[in-house]
């Protein structure tokens, strides 16, 4: 028998009308599948998929998320190249610094941009994102030309950090650029799809050791400006600010969302998650220096393979916690940090070192695991921001992703901080690993309040309609 179709025979007239157009469905349509119930299915499966697509290209406005994707993308990169750039930085002989110094340089672009996000964000609701990205785009400028032409000591390089914070708070802009162009039912892929801009500190990990080797440490700023200068080109012409952009409200009016609960629970949820990733990012390329010996261009290609977890599953977060629901995503994600965090910690002890001496391999690949579950988060936590908070989206944006960068700023300074006292990370990823813990169990119990409200039992958006097969009638 073939499986129910998930259309009344009534509605089945203006739906293949509007899907004729659709070639693998004219195919289809010509070429009939065959071996019964299971060819059916399988076609009803793939028109419904084709369905989805169609309309969620159809719901928003593809130039603004793609100018929001690559935005975030290129600023990401620029905001973590202290970090990729560690490794030439610390033995350069203005510098030599301890691993307590190294995790400080590395952590106060993150700390910058915590703080400038909350600036953006609200400055995103007040003039719309397409004005704010501009100006930001325009700032960071600066430290890129600081660190070519001037940064040549320590106090100067931290100087040059704080103003590459200027590029991590693009999050405040690009997330509520591509949010406000989609309806509730797609926040998830929306924002996931823009949030996969985090994927340049890829490009950071693997590129800019190499260019470092070639070239200088103090190149690496100056090549930077090339692709973020045909970012801005592409940003100014194909940005466009959603119609259904809140209209411009007093400053203080935002800063009321900080009196609700649920804004520092996002917080505390988005510290782990973002603040989890971008400090892991940022630290790899020393981790696995430091660790394993490696050189620094080898440590940068390790490094690049669990950054790329993180930043690719970001938009699949998005994906299934649309379908899944965010909060049963993010109790599993929380675990799976927790798990993953105490076996590398296990591994980095002089005891684990004993048991296992060549475990890069295993490090690596927890750690894969581990920045592949921080990156589902990212998705599974900005799936139910929006639904929260769909009128504030700019500042909650800004907030909750400054609060992720006061993550990413701690995780680094913890790390060098516990290697220079104890001689090991371990220490360090015990403690990040205990953070998923807590946030597990907060998100079960926070949840209680939500559902019924803004979203179902597991996360999904109360206005998500799932479509149920319709058995005909015997009349029909």
């Amino acid at each position: 028998m073939n499986a129910a179709i998930p259309y009344s025979a009534a509605e089945w007239p203006t739906e293949l009308s509007r899907l004729q157009a659709l070639p693998i469905l004219k195919h289809r349509a010509r070429n009939p599948p065959l071996g019964g119930g299971g060819g059916a299915r399988r076609f009803h499966s793939l028109l419904r998929k084709t369905m989805k697509i169609r309309d969620f290209l159809k719901a928003g406005q593809t130039p603004s998320l793609f100018s929001a994707f690559l935005f975030f993308d290129i600023s990401f990169m620029v905001w973590v190249l202290l970090g990729a750039l560690a490794n030439s930085i610390v033995p350069d002989p203005n510098f030599q610094l301890n691993e307590t110094q190294r995790g400080l340089m590395i952590a106060v672009p993150l700390l910058g941009g915590a703080v400038l996000r909350l600036v953006l964000g609200t400055l995103t609701d007040y003039i719309g994102p397409r004005k704010t990205g501009l100006i930001g785009l325009g700032l960071t400028y600066i430290p890129l030309l600081l660190g070519w032409l001037w940064a040549d000591n320590i106090e100067k390089i931290m100087v040059v950090g704080a103003l590459l914070g200027v590029a991590g708070a693009s999050f405040a802009v690009a997330l509520p650029l591509a949010s406000r162009w989609y309806p509730p039912q797609y926040q998830g892929l929306a924002m996931g799809i823009a949030g996969a801009g985090n994927s340049g500190t890829a490009l950071a990990t693997l590129f800019v050791p190499l260019i470092a080797r070639q070239w200088g440490w103090h190149s690496a700023f100056a090549i930077a400006i090339i692709p973020f200068s045909l970012t801005t080109l592409v940003f100014y012409f194909c940005a466009k600010d959603s119609p259904n952009q809140p209209a411009p409200k007093p400053f203080g009016d935002y800063l009321k969302v900080l009196g609700q609960r649920d804004t520092w629970w996002f917080c505390l949820f988005y510290s782990v998650t973002f603040g989890g990733f971008v400090g892991l990012a940022s630290f790899l390329n020393s981790f696995f220096k430091v660790q394993y010996d490696l050189d620094p261009v080898m440590a940068g290609m390790f490094a690049t393979i669990c950054v790329v977890a993180g930043s690719l599953m970001r938009p699949i977060g998005g994906f299934l916690a649309d379908r899944f629901g965010g909060i049963r995503m993010l109790v599993v994600l929380y675990s799976c940090v927790l798990i993953t965090m105490l076996g590398l910690g296990v591994f980095v002890t002089p005891m684990g070192l004993e048991l296992l001496p060549n475990s890069l391999y295993v490090g690596t690949a927890l750690m894969f695991l581990c920045m592949g579950s921080l990156g589902l988060g990212n998705g599974s936590v900005f799936q139910l921001v929006p639904l929260r908070f769909p009128k504030e989206i700019g500042v909650m944006t800004g907030i909750v992703g400054a609060a992720g960068g006061v993550g990413g700023f701690f995780l680094p300074t913890v790390l060098g901080l516990i290697k220079d006292q104890t001689g090991s990370f371990a220490g360090g990823f015990f403690l990040f690993g205990a953070s998923g813990l807590v946030c597990a169990a907060a998100i079960v119990i926070v949840a209680r309040c939500w559902v019924g409200v803004f979203v179902t039992a597991g996360g999904r958006a109360v206005t998500d309609v799932v479509m149920e097969p319709v058995t005909p009638s015997p009349a029909t």
